[in-house]
């Protein structure tokens, strides 16, 4: 599975790269398409490993509380971000206030002021996780960001957004427990061994 930047168009004519991205949309069905930077990112649908991470990591995070009366904890929610006019990500799973409909900026994006955590698992695209959305994501001052690096087989958690990067980057291999920072709203233990092998091809 690979991702695929695509580069505006040099051309007179006046254009939305949010259209650009909402036709990618119409005519490939399960596509993501997120603009970062003036950039069009584009992955397609990912496969059953990756989503059996993320279920696998939403329950350590309901199991404590945090999808509730003050938080909530979602799968691909848009993210609007300070780095361009359009720019915008769907990140794989989230940690929001609960009153997150409260903070609605356009084309189904949040503002980032809402968000307490957001977390990626790679796939083909995994160069984007820990290079172009840690820069991304630093500037919209998210205070937790988490990547499941399954091409690597290491948890990355960020920490601490200075600028376009974070202040603490971590890296944890199978065999190590990450506890997530307090500021997310509750206690949260991940086991890094657990969560890479379920998102494993078989033969991989």
């Amino acid at each position: 599975m690979s991702a695929a930047s695509v580069e505006q168009p040099f051309d007179d004519e006046p254009f939305s790269l949010t259209a650009i991205a909402d036709e990618i949309m119409e005519r490939h069905p399960g596509y993501r398409v997120e603009i970062i930077g003036g950039h069009l990112l584009v992955t397609p649908s990912p496969d059953a490993p990756h989503a059996v991470v993320l279920t696998d990591l939403m329950v350590p995070f309901i199991a404590s509380g945090l999808h509730g009366a003050g938080t909530y904890v979602l799968q691909n929610v848009g993210l609007w971000l300070p780095t361009g006019a359009e720019d915008y990500a769907i990140p794989d799973l989230v940690v929001v206030d609960a009153d997150i409909d409260d903070h609605f900026v356009e084309n189904n994006a949040y503002d980032p002021v809402c968000f307490r955590l957001v977390l990626e698992v790679t796939s083909g695209n995994w160069r984007d996780d820990l290079k172009t959305k840690v820069a991304a994501y630093a500037e919209a001052k998210i205070p937790v960001y988490v990547v499941v690096d399954r091409k690597h087989q290491r948890l990355h958690v960020l920490t601490d957004p200075d600028g376009s990067e974070y202040g603490n980057h971590r890296v944890h291999a199978p065999g190590e427990t990450v506890t997530l920072p307090d500021t997310i709203g509750a206690k949260v233990g991940l086991d890094v061994e657990q969560i890479i092998k379920a998102g494993q091809k078989k033969g991989d």
